[in-house]
């Protein structure tokens, strides 16, 4: 398998949240072929030069071949290493000649019925998805600083409600900049060793991939939390219920990354912490994970029936009936973007049709901060109309124009 691929499979594993060996298949099968490599040379140096004559033993990166004399043909059966992938019985074999030895005979991946390498069509989809991920998250991450700028700049922006979903843009842009720090650590070549290798660096940007993952799910679950509060009109924002919001979405992942990292430093010091197949302490950062993306759901399914009620017209006054619509509108919208289609794959094996879930993971998913920018920033009637508002008071300073527009305007909150 290519890097590509391995790219591919550690960052479904990191965005997705999901992983249920202690090793991946093919770390074990590269694992199993160095273990096989010692032994051979050990056993070549132990023989010696007893014998110059005929063929030398060697080690063809496959399988160790013992001496033999010239016109002997040896035959070894396929590695057992190769069972990992596909059950076979077959053979390789070589000839010793006088020149030396022959090439194998089959080839090891028609005898052992393993490729030796992916379909060019593979490699071309990972290649593919690599590229629509990197953009995805190249542009969500400018467009996210964009409307994050705009929040801050304007005074009459600063509220509860754009202050949660400042934090909300920050995770998603962290997460874009983790995918990069990540891919540039661990993938920065496709001659890297991602089974064996294990520094500092890798592993502090896979615990920042983690953790940016985990805050974005846990301000998805603030932002589903304030609109129920919203909708019920029972909730009174205080500085306190800030910070409390503050706490959940920054605070408590860092308590489950805390605890995962002492877990895998004292139990479990692997690689590059970035392989958690049949790992229980996994489930520190993915069992949070999973409850808040039940509870997200479960929260947009009651803001959903609380809006179906509130926009009867029999239970709705006529001055709000337009708010709440508005709201409608913005809400059903997010709905998708909040990660409801992480209940598709939430409950199913890791390895469970990879391509389908890299797709959704990573190239859809890559733009879910593109999406969420536009729809929280973007297209929100008040920071349209503060943005119009300044664009006309910078051409009043500047031009000495004074637009009747600027003279009275009223701030609208859709919500």
């Amino acid at each position: 398998m290519s890097s590509l691929h391995l790219r591919g499979m550690f960052l479904s594993m990191c965005l997705a949240s999901t992983a249920l060996s202690s090793l991946h298949p093919e770390c074990e099968f590269i694992f199993q072929l160095e273990k096989d490599e010692r032994h051979c040379l050990q056993h070549i140096a132990e023989q010696g030069n007893r014998s110059t004559e005929g063929c030398r033993p060697f080690w063809d990166a496959v399988a160790c071949w013992p001496h033999a004399a010239v016109g002997e043909a040896v035959q070894r059966a396929c590695p057992a290493v190769f069972s990992l992938f596909k059950n076979n019985t077959g053979s390789v074999s070589r000839n010793c000649t006088s020149e030396g030895w022959s090439r194998a005979f089959p080839p090891y991946h028609i005898a052992c019925s393993v490729d030796d390498d992916l379909p060019e069509t593979e490699q071309s989809y990972f290649a593919t998805v690599k590229l629509i991920y990197t953009v995805g998250y190249g542009i969500s991450l400018v467009v996210l600083a964009v409307a994050v700028f705009i929040l801050l700049l304007f005074r009459r922006l600063r509220c509860a409600r754009n202050f949660i979903h400042i934090q909300l843009f920050v995770t998603f842009i962290l997460k874009a900049v983790a995918v990069f720090i990540k891919d540039a650590t661990l993938f920065s070549s496709d001659d890297t060793n991602h089974c064996t290798l294990s520094t500092f660096a890798c592993k502090a940007s896979v615990v920042f991939c983690h953790y940016c993952v985990m805050s974005n799910f846990f301000w998805l679950l603030v932002e589903a939390l304030y609109l129920n509060s919203l909708l019920l009109s029972s909730f009174y924002h205080s500085l306190r219920c800030l910070w409390g919001f503050t706490l959940l979405g920054w605070g408590v992942p860092v308590l489950f990354i805390v605890l995962w990292i002492g877990s895998r430093v004292y139990f479990e010091d692997t690689e590059c912490w970035d392989i958690n197949e049949d790992s229980p302490y996994w489930w520190i950062i993915k069992g949070p994970i999973v409850v808040s993306i039940a509870v997200n759901f479960m929260l947009f399914m009651n803001i959903i029936r609380i809006l179906i009620q509130k926009l009867n017209p029999r239970l709705i006054h006529f001055n709000n009936s337009s708010q709440y619509r508005r709201l409608t509108k913005s809400t059903l919208l997010l709905i998708p973007l909040f990660g409801t289609h992480y209940m598709v794959f939430n409950f199913l094996p890791d390895y469970f049709n990879v391509n389908l879930r890299l797709c959704i993971e990573l190239c859809i998913g890559s733009f879910q901060g593109l999406l969420v920018s536009i729809l929280y920033c973007f297209l929100n009637q008040e920071v349209q109309k503060e943005v119009h508002m300044q664009w006309l008071r910078w051409q009043e300073r500047r031009y000495g124009v004074v637009s009747p527009a600027a003279k009275c305007s009223q701030m609208d909150t859709p919500f």
